[in-house]
């Protein structure tokens, strides 16, 4: 489990680093394949540095917590991105990936300087940036099971509607080669209503029925 917990903590930094905007890509990658060595280590992780060739830069980070419980590097960079994390998990709600995003930018097809400001109300507003994730995931599940478009104020907007928002209940309904059907409780039987509105007994096998979503 220990191993687990230090490998989460090392994707997180690799994380962070891409929002932050990282240059180096070689101690994104560096972050990556010590926490993939670390999923697989069964050694013991006072000497994973020296026994898997992990860095010292990273294995001083694992000596870090497995000392104190947390890596100060961790914690210094979810504060310095805490407004870009929110940022980028509102643009991933709209199915837009961080290398989207980053690309969207640098075109100027997305200005990314307009959410800093409600990014930054949304943190302080819900007390935190997680708190922040799930308010836009609340907003996002309810609006897109709706069809509706919604942006960064929305979530201002339905803030006092947040546990009140519920995504649109899935509704499915069967037919059979383009022809709705409908179930007789009285008769346990499936009927096929042609295009003048007649009740045909179904006579094929049930695995045949399309099930459709109705929104």
């Amino acid at each position: 489990m220990q191993n687990q917990e230090i490998a989460q903590q090392l994707n997180k930094i690799a994380d962070l680093l891409e929002i932050k905007g990282e240059r180096q890509v070689f101690k994104i990658r560096a972050y990556r394949k010590a926490a993939l060595i670390l999923e697989n280590f069964q050694g013991d992780l006072a000497l994973i540095a020296k026994e898997e060739g992990i860095g010292k830069s990273i294995g001083q980070k694992i000596e870090e917590y497995l000392k104190k419980g947390r890596i100060k590097l961790l914690e210094e960079l979810e504060q310095e991105t805490a407004i870009r994390q929110v940022i980028a998990h509102f643009f991933e709600s709209k199915g837009l990936d961080l290398k989207e995003l980053k690309e969207n930018a640098k075109k100027r097809t997305i200005v990314y300087s307009r959410y800093t400001k409600p990014a930054k109300q949304l943190i302080e507003l819900s007390g935190g940036i997680e708190e922040a994730k799930k308010a836009i995931d609340k907003v996002a599940s309810w609006a897109n099971s709706r069809a509706l478009d919604y942006t960064i104020e929305t979530v201002f907007k339905k803030w006092l509607e947040l546990d009140r928002l519920k995504p649109k209940e899935i509704v499915k309904k069967p037919f059979y080669e383009g022809l709705p059907m409908m179930f007789s409780q009285a008769q346990k039987k499936w009927y096929v209503i042609n295009d003048n509105g007649e009740w045909l007994e179904f006579a094929d096998k049930e695995d045949k029925i399309e099930w459709r979503i109705i929104k």
